[in-house]
């Protein structure tokens, strides 16, 4: 039976009363530009409506762990997704599809799907924006709160191995997204 809170309020309701407020990075407003950049994406890699629901809801529900724990989160997501879905019309299969996609943004992430290469992307797409410091400083407030230790400098030096070994894996960000993640990497290296 679906239930009547159209799904995406019911998300972001559960990420605004149930994520601390020290979340700068990871709260409804990340989840919220993801499922957009996952609809832009997946309109560009040519997803059928099915393909594009599953992202939808992928986008939506890939950083709800959040509200249980910060490591591991993604874990915790297919948790509550496994949970809530039924309810909202998805048989096992889609959920094990949108599983597989939440799973895929994690950092260590293998893709292998189209759709999960889509979320994955959807997910640091930001990289390649002139919004990328901006999100990284949220993220750094965030993760220095966690973690007292976690200095600027030691912040800066994650990053920049981070963005060393990040990929893209769809045309879109290849094309569009790279060369302006190439230049904000090149800034911190430059310590800009």
């Amino acid at each position: 039976m679906p239930s009547k809170i159209p799904m995406q309020e019911f998300v972001i309701d559960l990420l605004k009363t149930s994520t601390p407020d020290t979340y700068y990075y990871h709260n409804y407003h990340h989840s919220l530009y993801v499922q957009e950049k996952a609809a832009e994406i997946g309109a560009y890699e040519n997803c059928s409506k099915k393909e594009l629901d599953l992202l939808y809801a992928a986008a939506l529900w890939h950083d709800t762990g959040y509200i249980h724990k910060h490591k591991d989160h993604e874990r915790e997501s297919c948790v509550l997704a496994r949970q809530y879905l039924p309810g909202y019309g998805y048989t096992d299969a889609d959920i094990h599809k949108i599983c597989g996609m939440i799973m895929a943004t994690k950092i260590s992430r293998t893709p292998r799907t189209k759709l999960e290469k889509i979320i994955a992307d959807a997910d640091t797409e930001y990289l390649g924006t002139e919004k990328a410091a901006t999100w990284a400083n949220d993220l750094f407030k965030e993760l220095s709160i966690l973690n007292p230790l976690l200095t600027k400098e030691l912040w800066n030096k994650i990053e920049i191995n981070f963005l060393t070994k990040h990929v893209f894996f769809t045309s879109f960000c290849i094309e569009n997204r790279e060369p302006i993640k190439q230049s904000y990497l090149n800034s911190l290296r430059n310590g800009k």
